[in-house]
């Protein structure tokens, strides 16, 4: 079995330390299973990508995303990328997660009340 990589493990550690403030509000309602008991960990290095949250019994990712994501091509390779190992990714934008916390906490929890994708599949 592979070590792990440590510049990717270097680069979610420096990320996990410099948190946007709205990456962090959202993390403040995710982390310790509050939100109906589900494990989330944050900047979790996935293959060659670095995704913000991740809850891995549901095959779950939560993107939290500024204006310099709209339409980035580099995006939809790496959802596709995802998508492939069987992850689901909710993408959320910096003023959706300011503005309605209530609403993007409800579309996450029932993502996770969903069955997740099986990951042999």
């Amino acid at each position: 079995m592979r070590g792990a990589d440590e510049g990717k493990t270097e680069r979610a550690r420096r990320l996990r330390n410099t948190l946007t403030d709205t990456e962090g509000t959202l993390w403040y309602r995710l982390r310790a299973r509050r939100l109906n008991g589900y494990k989330f960990v944050r900047q979790e290095p996935i293959g060659p990508y670095t995704v913000d949250f991740i809850c891995r019994e549901c095959r779950l990712i939560i993107e939290v995303d500024g204006g310099q994501h709209a339409d980035d091509p580099r995006d939809v390779v790496r959802d596709k990328w995802l998508a492939g190992r069987n992850y689901r990714v909710l993408r959320f934008w910096n003023n959706d997660v300011q503005r309605n916390l209530a609403g993007v906490l409800e579309t996450i929890a029932t993502a996770l009340a969903e069955a997740p994708p099986h990951p042999d599949r």
